[in-house]
């Protein structure tokens, strides 16, 4: 039964077993203020993907992020009764044309934001572990104390010096043993617990599991996570707001220092061309090669700039959702767009490309000494901004825990996911969900325990937030057909949803070339098969469990009564959508081909 609305527009937080009415819509945009620290994610991965391009790249992103935006807005504010975001507003357009298409839009954002749990929780444990057992560097005068002290282990006639110069031409017998014996000296010196493995195991067609010492700390973080979150969301958004304050404002004086201070070389800005290939340093050309790179860039920039939409999650939980849905989402992507802007342009204007390749910065663990070092800080703030950085991934958890679960939920209210994620505690916590979320993700994380690991999910993730993207811009303008009788406290201009219409395909088109750039040709059709998990879920929830039915109240918001889903005004043009959206899909991934 929907919740009585007082005259103000506002409803009365009640009830246990139910989500509460607690947020304003400053409360929303604290909890999706995880959101900017989400470019630390993946600035190297697309640094080394695209070269100079890399800023271009995260610009261009967040622009489309944020006109998208307008069209989940517009859809969040039919939608006062509901929680779980643009995928399960936008959902409902597509009911009456399919019942199955509808919970996998919901689906497919869960199984893409939810994997900021364990990539998060995997590069703060790095973090954690490079604070208390640092690798030395090669140069570090232990190291060199090791070589000294075992410079004839390794000779001239020796096998490795043969093996070595096989693989690095033109070099002398001394080079190789000055080489073997560094490596050897940092191996020997490398704390035991990062090599140390419980166990390691591969999973069919996906990846490599390691149960290892990143695993156990990034699944402590996460149990932290869900204790502050199963205290309910007013505590949630409150814990955000000081982890944001303490995190953002720090990170935006550091981002802009390097410009006021004259740091930026504009040789790094300049010259935009794609590299050579992924992760080399050599400037390519604007070849099909270059142009897949530069898609492929974009495709992974959408995971991170298009966040912001779960500030249209806590619908259900805003105590005015007529006026504050809106304000939520908007300011949010104003304070996305200054730090995707701003953050990436000072690490390629200080760094340069060579710089942006670092493996630090790659796989996000070496982020805060490159912070360090734009402000010329020392070892004592360079270890406050390595605390300041573990804060980051735990604003971003967070985010990404909250949206997700509630996702769960709502999909289950609706009759579109397992009944037992409906479960919310006396707090108004969606804890089954929650769990949900927790035990998924432990898996992921024995997977992202290593880099090659951690960009197998994040490519295979976003195949997940592309469909629901897709789905969901397409799903504006079937509303605006079908549902147009429904009120909307905030409308977008029609020439917007027309616009954002179109970024639909562009996003396709992102999927088809850019899947394959991350080191997995076969992400696509993994993340495709991924998705297709929620038909078989989908059919026993609604013809076994619910005998064919929705829940009662389902499908209230829409004005619709009983199990009548309404006339399909729209006719066959939401069908036409599906089928270009594949098609250009299907084309770009046979057009578009990695450099040779």
């Amino acid at each position: 039964m929907a919740d009585v609305v007082n005259v103000d527009g506002a409803v009365p937080a009640s009830g246990e077993g139910r989500l509460i009415r607690a947020l304003d819509w400053k409360g929303a945009f604290w909890v999706a203020a995880g959101v900017p620290p989400l470019v630390l994610f993946s600035i190297g991965g697309i640094a080394g993907t695209t070269g100079k391009l890399a800023f271009v790249v995260w610009i261009i992103s967040m622009v489309m992020g944020f006109l998208q935006s307008f069209t989940y807005a517009e859809i969040a504010g039919m939608f006062g009764n509901k929680s779980g975001g643009a995928s399960v507003y936008g959902a409902t357009a597509w009911l009456r044309y399919s019942k199955f298409i509808a919970p996998l839009s919901v689906w497919c954002n869960w199984f893409a934001w939810s994997p900021v749990l364990s990539l998060g929780c995997a590069i703060a444990a790095g973090y954690i572990l490079n604070a208390f057992f640092p690798i030395p560097a090669a140069d570090a005068q232990q190291v060199v104390a090791w070589i000294a002290a075992h410079a004839g282990s390794i000779t001239a006639d020796s096998p490795r010096v043969a093996e070595w110069l096989a693989a690095h031409a033109g070099s002398t017998p001394s080079d190789a043993i000055s080489a073997l014996l560094s490596a050897d000296g940092v191996a020997a010196l490398t704390p035991a617990i990062r090599t140390w493995s419980l166990t390691s195991f591969g999973i069919p067609f996906l990846a490599t599991a390691n149960i290892n010492a990143t695993f156990f700390i990034g699944a402590i973080l996460m149990l932290v996570i869900f204790a502050i979150q199963h205290r309910g969301i007013a505590q949630t958004a409150s814990v955000q707001k000081w982890l944001a304050i303490i995190v953002l404002v720090p990170l935006l004086l550091i981002g802009l220092y390097p410009i006021f201070s004259g740091q930026i070389q504009w040789a790094n800005v300049t010259g935009l061309v794609p590299p050579s290939a992924a992760y080399s340093a050599v400037e390519g050309s604007w070849s099909n090669g270059g142009w897949t790179l530069f898609l492929g860039g974009l495709y992974i920039a959408a995971w991170s700039t298009y966040g912001f939409e779960t500030a249209v999650c806590y619908t259900r939980e805003l105590r005015n959702p007529k006026t504050d849905t809106f304000k939520a989402i908007f300011y949010s992507g104003l304070a996305c767009c200054l730090f995707f802007f701003l953050i990436p342009f000072t690490f390629q204007g200080v760094l340069g490309h060579e710089g942006m390749l670092a493996t630090g910065v790659v796989d996000g663990t070496g982020v805060a000494e490159v912070l360090g070092g734009l402000i010329s800080a020392g070892p004592v703030i360079t270890q406050i901004l390595v605390a300041l950085m573990i804060l980051a991934l735990f604003l971003a958890i967070m985010t990404a825990m909250a949206g997700s679960s509630r996702t769960l939920y709502q999909g289950s209210k609706d009759g579109w996911l397992p009944k037992y994620l409906e479960h919310v505690n006396e707090k108004g916590a969606p804890t089954r969900a929650m769990w949900t979320d927790f035990t998924f993700n432990l898996v992921l994380l024995a997977i992202a325990s290593d880099t090659g690991g951690y960009f197998f999910v994040l490519a295979v993730s976003n195949v997940g937030y592309i469909i629901f993207n897709f789905l969901n811009l397409n799903s504006g303008w079937i509303h605006r057909i079908d549902s147009g009788h429904i009120a909307r406290p905030w409308k977008a201009p029609t020439w917007l949803i027309g616009l954002n219409t179109v970024l639909a395909f562009v996003n396709a088109l992102f999927l088809g070339a850019g899947a394959k750039v991350w080191g997995y040709e076969n992400a696509l059709w993994i993340g495709f098969a991924f998705a297709a998990l929620i038909l078989p879920v989908f059919a026993y929830r609604h013809y076994v469990r619910d005998g064919g039915k929705f829940p009662a109240g389902a499908m209230d918001d829409l004005g619709l009564v009983g199990q009548d889903l309404g006339v399909r005004k729209a006719g066959m043009l939401p069908y036409l959508a599906l089928a270009g959206g594949l098609a250009i899909v299907l084309i770009a991934n046979w057009a578009f081909q990695l450099p040779a």
